[in-house]
């Protein structure tokens, strides 16, 4: 087996409870002799059995299931601002993608041919807008057009990378988004927060197509920097970040902020980015850098939010489960609940995997199991 129980662990967690293994199964819902097997490493737990035993036992992923290196899976966060990714998110989305392997079995068929940047990734500007415009030349768009999350869409369906829309609230949680790479299976699941505003949400759907086209870089530090920087060039080009700068170059303060603000009402995307791209252009062409500092551009950007993504999607919120169900087939081109409908149906998966593999709340786990079983 390629995957085992920690058996020392797991036998110890049993006489801190006093149980015997016979006792274990039967709060498992499973034979001893499954439970044996389990501690032998001639079998291994479901998913829904693997959840069970953890909570059971109240032992972590690391401390309950072995796996080679290779089969790790690997995790990057697209963190809040200011938050710390501590060892426990960490180590609950490492036990989040080890039961995602057993989804896997029921996704569709994933694309074997994928999308290869053509050079080593790196921050040189010249070599970022060279992969950024093959990029946008694959998604039919111009160098100045405007990129729509939409476009990205079929980059990550065609990439093997399964997109996973959730809700997780726009203060609660500490990520606005995680990238699952599960090396064997050859698969990425790719959480993305709905309850954020639609600037940023592009950049994070752009941030997390640069790891699917990297995944040798996925959940380094290196990885992270491309990431940003490879999302900020792809939605807003050398080209756009030229005019821009043709067109402050010169004037007042007032009107840098005016053209600054205009690009980014019409390209959908951050205020900063537009600044931030606009800088880079002119440092790597030996220009004077924008009048406005970092700090007075988030200021303005602050001040003029617009609505989240969850908000334009669905009103009322929250959705009803089978509205938000089809939102991810229909508008995100998700195959994962088409997949976790087959799971559940043939595995009789419950809620408690729903809510382990989406890290939401078990109330909402046990509605969304309702309308899979429908």
């Amino acid at each position: 087996m390629h995957k085992v129980i920690h058996s020392d662990n797991v036998k110890s967690a049993i006489q801190k409870l006093g149980w015997t293994q016979k006792e274990l199964a039967a709060q498992l819902g499973v034979t001893g002799q499954a439970v044996t097997n389990w501690m032998k490493g001639t079998d291994f737990p479901r998913p829904d059995k693997l959840l069970k035993l953890a909570t059971t036992l109240k032992l972590g992923f690391a401390d309950l299931v072995q796996l080679p290196q290779a089969e790790q899976p690997v995790v990057a966060f697209r963190k809040k601002a200011g938050a710390k990714t501590t060892d426990a998110h960490v180590s609950n989305a490492m036990a989040m993608g080890a039961l995602l392997k057993g989804l896997v079995p029921f996704l569709p068929t994933l694309p074997q041919l994928r999308r290869q940047l053509i050079s080593p990734p790196n921050l040189d500007y010249a070599a970022l807008q060279s992969v950024a415009a093959q990029v946008r030349a694959t998604l039919g768009l111009t160098q100045g057009a405007v990129l729509h999350y939409e476009h990205l869409l079929g980059e990550f369906v065609e990439n093997g990378a399964v997109v996973v829309p959730v809700m997780w609230g726009s203060q609660q949680n500490h990520k606005n988004a995680l990238h699952i790479l599960l090396p064997k299976e050859r698969v990425t699941f790719v959480l993305l927060n709905l309850d954020t505003y639609l600037e940023d949400f592009k950049f994070w759907m752009a941030h997390e197509l640069a790891h699917v086209f990297t995944p040798d870089l996925a959940g380094k530090e290196e990885g992270e920097d491309f990431a940003d920087a490879f999302a900020g060039a792809l939605l807003f080009p050398v080209e756009l970040a030229r005019t821009v700068y043709e067109k402050v170059s010169g004037g007042s303060k007032a009107n840098e902020s005016k053209v600054l603000q205009t690009f980014a009402a019409e390209h959908g995307i951050s205020l900063f980015s537009v600044f931030s791209e606009t800088n880079r252009f002119a440092t790597a062409n030996g220009l004077l850098p924008l009048k406005h500092q970092a700090i007075e551009v988030h200021a303005i950007r602050n001040a003029q939010r617009g609505k989240l993504i969850s908000e334009l999607l669905f009103a009322p919120l929250p959705p009803e489960p089978s509205v938000y169900v089809a939102a991810a087939e229909k508008q995100f081109k998700s195959p994962f609940f088409q997949a976790l409908r087959r799971m559940v149906s043939e595995r009789q998966t419950g809620p408690g995997y729903i809510q382990q593999v989406m890290d939401i709340p078990m109330q909402d786990a046990v509605a969304l199991h309702k309308e899979l079983i429908r």
